[in-house]
């Protein structure tokens, strides 16, 4: 990845704070939710109830896809980022630490929450393997597949 394109990515990724995260549920299904997240780099972190179905899902496989845009009406001005990672839900306490230290750095509310909400909230990590870079102000349609 060429470092014009990795500053295009942290750049989208900053701009952005939702994600629309993909896991594959039981039944084979994937399974779209739309998650707020903060990044260390390329790495992104998110919050959500332990016993969610992500959770249960991402315990099955760790395999996710995920896309970081924004609606945008004119179609020449569509910038964003889909990804195929790896995610994890964090268990060593000072992963856990640092991914709620990023979550609430950019969400200062994630700081106030209660001893009981975040022994009910699991960290995510995910790492990106492959990144398709959308950019349509290049010409419609157009994408850049880069490695991680």
């Amino acid at each position: 990845m060429t470092r014009t394109m990795r500053k295009f990515i942290l750049n989208l990724m900053k701009k952005h704070n939702v994600m629309r995260f993909a896991t594959i549920r039981r039944d084979g299904y994937p399974q779209v939710t739309t998650v707020a997240y903060a990044n260390d780099g390329l790495a992104l972190y998110f919050a959500c109830d332990r016993t969610s179905q992500k959770v249960r899902n991402l315990e099955r496989s760790k395999k996710v896809s995920l896309t970081i845009d924004r609606d945008c009406p004119d179609w020449n001005k569509i910038k964003g980022l889909s990804m195929a990672a790896r995610a994890q839900v964090l268990t060593k306490p000072a992963e856990v630490r640092r991914g709620l230290r990023l979550l609430a750095r950019k969400f200062p509310g994630m700081a106030e929450m209660s001893a009981e909400d975040l022994a009910a909230t699991a960290i995510v990590k995910v790492k990106p393997k492959v990144i398709s870079v959308i950019d349509y102000a290049k010409g419609f349609g157009h994408t850049e597949l880069v490695k991680a």
